[in-house]
């Protein structure tokens, strides 16, 4: 079971008890934090689409740290011109660990509509 969720501006496919990396989060080391931008929810193939996210549904983190990421070096340069430019960046970011996912239990009990329906065969006229 995964569902998609729309963290900090970017959409993440996680699970229960992942651990991933996302853009720096308000608050401090051991928070927890709640997700309500839930996009997909596929519970063992049974898929489930928001319009444009799936309402009463949600996902609860908590994070582990704050950290940084690797160094990123930016150089500019025109060649003939005397022109080179090196600057540095390191976003930052936080761990977090996927707690629980809400709302599931709700799209596993729904049906669509052409299910609940009974069929009609002898309608041959």
């Amino acid at each position: 079971m995964y569902v998609i969720v729309e963290i900090a501006g970017q959409q993440f496919k996680v699970e229960k008890d992942q651990k991933l990396f996302v853009h720096r989060l308000e608050g401090a080391e051991g928070d927890s934090v709640s997700f309500d931008k839930v996009l997909l929810i596929d519970n063992d193939g049974q898929v489930k689409i928001g319009t444009p996210t799936i309402e009463d549904a949600s996902v609860s983190a908590k994070m582990l740290k704050h950290l940084k990421g690797d160094k990123v070096i930016v150089f500019k340069k025109k060649r003939r011109k005397g022109y080179a430019v090196k600057n540095g960046h390191r976003q930052q970011f936080t761990q977090i660990q996927i707690e629980e996912i809400n709302g599931v239990a709700e799209s596993k009990n729904n049906k669509t509509a052409s299910e609940n329906e009974p069929e009609n065969n002898a309608e041959a006229v």
